[in-house]
């Protein structure tokens, strides 16, 4: 049973009070832990707000010892209603710097509420005047966050953080996503454009391409899952990876089906040959913008091969 916070005596809240330093204490650490390799400046910044709320936290169990002797009731935010509910990011590896940034900013408007409320819930004197000194202390912490942000997180700092986040981002999300756009709108031009000469039907055409590009998509995105875990390279979630590789294989190929829909074959097969180059473009501006290969390089590399594949399936379905 969850206890009210009404309901709690004054030795309760000051108990309460010590055990949400402690916890805010070791979030931080796990923060700073997680984030130490990728964004230095970051992980210093935490690092520094764990000692200050272990300051905290040592003032307020002399505090209490003072008052309520040595046995600290055991109670927590989980055991109390109104508090919100903290997802375990700290537990995510690789953790978002962003998401910590949000999370430590949440913790600190929290802790600052329940200073607030708990002053408002004390008669004694004595008491009040502890909580005032928490509140006061809590609403400092949120300056001392500021104030390290701005000391560790300098200008140079930030940018060496946004590299990286780049980096992870290219890593995690571009690469394996570029990877199966490449392959699903490449290698399914052969199966698709040699059914299409073959049969001279659309629908059949349709039928193909959608068999090739669901196959292409599931195979990739398999096939990259079990690439690596991510461990070591700092690519990220295995199953993350093959569920977009596997997507944005199915979608190149899915993207230049889809004009078979139309019964007239050869306005079908022009619309196809031009989401073909449409889509070869996105793909050589896409290598372009995120992994700095110069756009005529790009579009040479793929676009010769493209054609070369699409050649192909247009003689093999021909002879």
């Amino acid at each position: 049973m969850l206890k009210k916070f009404r309901d709690l005596s004054e030795r309760e809240i000051l108990a309460l009070a010590i055990s949400s330093e402690e916890d805010d204490g070791r979030i931080y650490a796990e923060f700073a832990d997680a984030l130490r390799e990728s964004y230095p400046a970051t992980a210093q910044m935490f690092e520094g707000m764990r000692e200050e709320e272990a300051v905290h936290r040592d003032r307020l169990i002399g505090m209490f010892r003072q008052r309520f002797g040595e046995h600290i009731p055991l109670i927590r935010r989980e055991n109390v209603k109104g508090f919100l509910r903290r997802n375990p990011t700290w537990l995510v590896r690789p953790l978002g710097v962003n998401v910590a940034r949000r999370q430590a900013e949440v913790m600190e408007m929290e802790a600052q509420r329940f200073y607030q409320r708990a002053i408002a819930r004390t008669t004694d004197a004595s008491t009040r005047e502890l909580l005032n000194k928490l509140a006061d202390e809590e609403r400092k912490h949120t300056q001392t966050a500021g104030d390290l942000e701005e000391k560790h997180l300098t200008l140079s700092a930030k940018a060496a953080e946004d590299a990286s986040h780049k980096k992870l981002f290219l890593l995690q999300v571009v690469q394996p996503g570029l990877l199966g756009l490449l392959d699903g709108s490449i290698s399914t031009l052969a199966p698709l454009f040699a059914a299409a000469v073959a049969t001279q039907s659309s629908w059949k055409a349709f039928l193909v391409g959608m068999a090739a590009s669901v196959g292409a998509g599931i195979s990739m995105g398999f096939a990259e899952s079990q690439s690596d875990d991510g461990s070591l390279t700092g690519r990220g979630s295995p199953w993350l990876r093959g569920a977009i590789t596997g997507l944005m294989t199915a979608a190149g190929g899915i993207g230049h089906t889809l004009p078979f829909l139309i019964n007239n074959f050869h306005i079908a097969l022009l619309v196809a040959v031009i989401v073909v180059a449409i889509e070869l473009t996105i793909i050589s501006y896409v290598r372009h913008r995120y992994m700095d290969t110069p756009f005529l390089q790009a579009a040479f590399q793929v676009i010769v091969g493209g054609i070369l594949v699409l050649l192909a399936g247009y003689f093999i379905g021909s002879s």
